[in-house]
This record gives C-alpha cells, sequence and structure tokens, in this order.
C-alpha cells in the first residue's frame, strides 16, 4: 500500500507557479504583441427595435383623444375622492385633539 504525500500544516499543496494571463482588452481582444481591432458597432439590436415598432397597432386620434378624457376624468376623481377623505380626518383630529375625552 503506498503512502500519500500531503503538504505540510499551513502550507497547500505543492504545485508549480502559474504563468500570468495576458491582459484582455474590452469584447475579449487580447492585447499581447498585437494592436487591438474594434469591431465596427453593431446595428442588430437597433435594426430589430425598428422592426418591432413596425410591428405595432397604433391607436387612432381618436382613440388617444377618448383615452385622455378618461384618463383626465379618473384622475380628477380619485384626487377629489382622496382630497374628502383628507378633510374628514382632519376635521377628525381636530375634534380629538381640541376636545379632548380625557
Amino acid at each position: 500500500m503506498a503512502i500519500k504525500q500531503t503538504a505540510r500544516p499551513g502550507q497547500g499543496p505543492r504545485t508549480a507557479p502559474r504563468p500570468p494571463k495576458p491582459p484582455v482588452a474590452r469584447g475579449g481582444q487580447q492585447t499581447a504583441g498585437r494592436r487591438l481591432r474594434f469591431k465596427a458597432p453593431d446595428f442588430r439590436f437597433a435594426r430589430d427595435i425598428i422592426s418591432e415598432l413596425k410591428k405595432v397597432t397604433w391607436p387612432s386620434a381618436q382613440q388617444v383623444r377618448e383615452l385622455t378624457i378618461v384618463v383626465i376624468a379618473l384622475s380628477t376623481a380619485v384626487g377629489v375622492i382622496l382630497g374628502g377623505i383628507d378633510w374628514l380626518f382632519s376635521k377628525l383630529m381636530e375634534v380629538l385633539l381640541l376636545n379632548p375625552i380625557f
């Protein structure tokens, strides 16, 4: 049976040190002894955006007007309701704080 040699306590296994990695520029191009070659910009992303925007079904001017009126009306209604609730709570606090029961 062979005895396995282990490292001394407090030290890692004895192996040869790794050589340093060559510096890498953006895009994964290595700089070891040669000039960097940068690729031309990739316009696929912009082309994809334009292609997707052409597929969108845009609303008509009449639909935009009608939906804008709906949004304004609902926003006004919610504002009035929340304002009324706030006013009621402020009056309730005035009554409770200015006329203590205890």
